[in-house]
């Protein structure tokens, strides 16, 4: 799959080419089903993406760590092409199917690592708390939920309308990506554009509204497994409050392993794909 991302291939032919090399595999979720794409072989371990995101979040985490271990990347509830989450809903909501699913799919002794980004980190917490002594490892990668008020300035968003133009909506997602997701607007290729364009358009699960609160602050005492972290330094959706959320998860676990990566935004999977993956690599192994 390494050899699909250097290939020099449209970003459509390399997402087609990412789905055709996975697994697909469904797991009950309210009215429909919750869908996972799993790569690799050897340990499991579960990726989950951000807001209004989905599996293609991990699209430069995947060729690498799939070398070493079988991932189940899900895609969430009401997000990418998992069924809806019906209202009123909350962390727990979401969490819950993705549980439910990973008994089915990984069915008890078995245990597992979580990586969660974002919103999946909020939500991989949530899960972590609801699994107990089956996860082995949690880690959170700049998620929300932490009760932290976002502190600093912020550019405004750009909004979508249905009577936009293709080349319009697309100024406008790489706009947005400029604002929440990436440190360096150089580092905006096609390809995130596209994945970017893809992934909101399927996007149901209005997640702000609960990364706005301090769910995940509640259910990090109540998380068994090992607790890590992993923060871009310019993430804009940390603001100046970086420090505020280290001391934050330090006080749950004293020592815990807290990383930041100098040159990266939020999305540092995709910013900085190498040092994410040699941080990931170097958690899972300890």
């Amino acid at each position: 799959m390494e050899d699909i991302l250097a290939a020099g291939l449209a970003p459509a032919e390399i997402e087609r080419r990412f789905e055709e090399s996975a697994q697909v595999l469904t797991t009950p979720c309210f009215d429909g089903d919750l869908v996972w794409r799993v790569w690799g072989e050897g340990e499991p371990l579960v990726l989950l993406h951000g807001g209004y995101g989905s599996w293609r979040h991990w699209i430069k985490t995947i060729p690498v760590m799939a070398k070493t271990r079988k991932l189940y990347v899900a895609d969430m509830p009401g997000l990418g092409d998992s069924a809806t989450v019906p209202p009123p809903y909350d962390a727990y909501t979401i969490a819950r199917p993705i549980a439910e699913g990973l008994d089915i799919l990984l069915p008890a002794p078995a245990r597992y690592d979580i990586a969660g980004f974002s919103f999946g980190g909020l939500i991989g917490g949530h899960v972590a708390e609801l699994q107990g002594d089956r996860v082995k490892r949690y880690i959170a990668v700049a998620p929300g939920g932490l009760g932290i008020e976002r502190t600093g300035e912020r550019r405004p968003l750009a909004k979508m309308a249905r009577h936009m133009t293709n080349e319009e909506r697309r100024a406008a997602h790489t706009h947005n990506l400029s604002v929440i997701m990436f440190a360096d607007d150089s580092n905006i290729d096609d390809l995130a554009i596209h994945l970017q364009m893809e992934s909101t358009r399927r996007g149901r699960t209005k997640s702000p509204p609960i990364a706005q609160t301090d769910t995940l602050a509640r259910a990090l005492p109540k998380v068994k497994a090992q607790i890590k972290a992993i923060y871009g330094r310019l993430d804009d959706a940390t603001g100046t409050g970086l420090a505020q959320r280290e001391a934050l998860f330090k006080s749950i676990q004293p020592g815990l392993d807290f990383r930041i990566i100098e040159g990266g935004g939020h999305w540092v999977m995709y910013e900085t794909p190498d040092e994410f993956i040699a941080i990931l690599q170097e958690m899972l192994a300890e």
